[in-house]
């Protein structure tokens, strides 16, 4: 996860500082956290890009919670290693219609 990560969602952006300080202090956890469909992985040069339907289970500050979301995560290649720079979530309504 980069530095400058930030994921993106309904409810606006949230920094990799904001996410991270959920989940040391124990505001956010995950029992679950699974892809339920294929991962789609696309290469262009030193960026990529992962897109999958992703089924959690957590806990964000008391509220237990299920979700069923399309995630995309946007990568790009640093010295060598792959670092996500921007993850989105969008929430799945239906099924995928193909490409």
């Amino acid at each position: 996860m980069a530095d400058e990560w930030v994921m993106v969602s309904d409810r606006g952006i949230a920094s990799k500082e904001y996410l991270l300080e959920l989940i040391r202090s124990g505001e956010l956890t995950h029992s679950r956290f699974e892809a339920v469909s294929d991962l789609r992985i696309m290469v262009y040069g030193e960026s990529a890009v992962l897109t999958a339907r992703v089924e959690n289970t957590a806990h964000f500050r008391g509220q237990a919670f299920k979700a069923d979301e399309w995630t995309t995560d946007h990568f790009v290649k640093r010295d060598g290693r792959w670092v996500c720079v921007l993850s989105q979530i969008t929430a799945a309504l239906n099924e995928s219609r193909g490409e």
